[in-house]
């Protein structure tokens, strides 16, 4: 893929729902929901909420190596469902996980191997490694099955032979979640396309001026064309004050116009697209890591359109859950102890949504 000075953005779209009883999802798998699937040596306790100490769903899980590192590398993000604690940061967690790929090699061949059923074709590469995943060596992503299938004959045998150990760590997490009632969210496979090939088709692009259009007309509003249609890519926003009076919120709509069911925006050190005015002292609301001390930088944010994919597994009560986007800053080292059997916690950052019902 590009280089991350770039900054290409990878587009997340839910790509149907993963049934367990057919499908193993493994650590290289990206989801919506589920059970986390840890890498091999990896058994952090279940997170919970700083404020109201319950226990926190899994929302997402994204598999994403970074260039040239010797690691598999995890996200995992968990929020809190109580409806006194929606839209708050501070009751979100977002875990990173890594293990060296020599580790991983050994913890396989050390295990029995037991066929399974190979999972949907996935795309699983969320930053530059894609030519250690099956990519066209020129870096391209034509989206699609094609592709997708070039990664899966890579990831297919390895995640097969960690099935012993997932199955093990599925039970022992299934035996958490009956003695402290951890919510489980209903799972859907991610698939991933470049934010510029959505640009290439005409026809797509006419449709998302439409609504883009729409959206001017109702909210008294004009954003100008779309990136990418033209004139260079050239921004063209007009300062004119929405109804709601939020202009970054505009700015937001026309940035996802064209593809509204968006669920997820990746960029690694790339720049967030805040959903409302951020505060003005964000650099410092970003903490430095935990554990190295270093820096962050943006990594990724999940998007208003997953708000609808968040239902209890077990169809009980209703999710209180909603956001406008939740933004998520990794450590830039990404510093890692090859002996920690523990994830690492980053720094997370939610923005509730000015106009929720227009994605309901």
């Amino acid at each position: 893929m590009a280089s991350v000075a770039q900054e290409m953005t990878l587009i997340g779209l839910s790509d149907g729902e993963l049934d367990t009883k057919r499908y193993q999802s493994s650590y290289l798998t990206n989801k919506v929901g589920g059970q986390p699937d840890w890498l091999p040596g990896i058994s952090p306790l279940p997170p919970r909420c700083s404020r109201c100490s319950a226990p926190l769903a899994h929302v997402v899980q994204v598999y994403c190596p970074l260039e040239a590192s010797p690691y598999h590398r995890n996200l995992h993000l968990f929020a809190c469902l109580a409806a006194e604690c929606s839209g708050r940061s501070e009751c979100w967690t977002v875990l990173r996980s890594q293990r060296l790929e020599t580790e991983v090699a050994a913890a396989q061949t050390s295990t029995r191997h037991i066929p399974t059923q190979d999972a949907p074709l996935l795309a699983t590469d969320w930053c530059d490694t894609a030519d250690d995943w099956g990519e066209d060596g020129d870096g391209g992503w034509e989206g699609g099955v094609k592709e997708e299938i070039q990664v899966q004959e890579e990831v297919a045998a390895p995640e097969a032979e960690v099935s012993e150990m997932v199955v093990s760590s599925h039970l022992h997490d299934l035996s958490l979640i009956g003695s402290q009632d951890i919510p489980i969210f209903r799972p859907y496979f991610i698939s991933v396309v470049e934010e510029a090939d959505l640009f290439g088709e005409e026809e797509d692009l006419d449709h998302a001026q439409q609504l883009l259009r729409e959206y001017e007309r109702r909210e008294g509003v004009a954003v100008g064309e779309l990136e990418g249609s033209g004139g260079g890519g050239e921004e063209k926003y007009e300062k004119t004050r929405a109804k709601h009076g939020d202009a970054v919120f505009s700015r937001f709509m026309k940035k996802i116009s064209l593809c509204p069911q968006q669920i997820l925006r990746y960029c690694h050190s790339g720049r967030p697209l805040f959903i409302s005015e951020p505060p003005s002292n964000m650099a410092q609301l970003v903490s430095a890591c935990g554990y190295c001390g270093g820096s962050r930088t943006f990594e990724l944010q999940l998007m208003p359109a997953l708000v609808s994919l968040l239902q209890r597994k077990d169809y009980g009560e209703k999710v209180e859950l909603e956001f406008g986007t939740v933004l998520v800053y990794t450590c830039t080292n990404s510093c890692w102890k090859s002996s920690s059997d523990s994830a690492v916690e980053e720094f997370c950052f939610v923005q509730t949504d000015p106009d929720q019902q227009l994605f309901k």
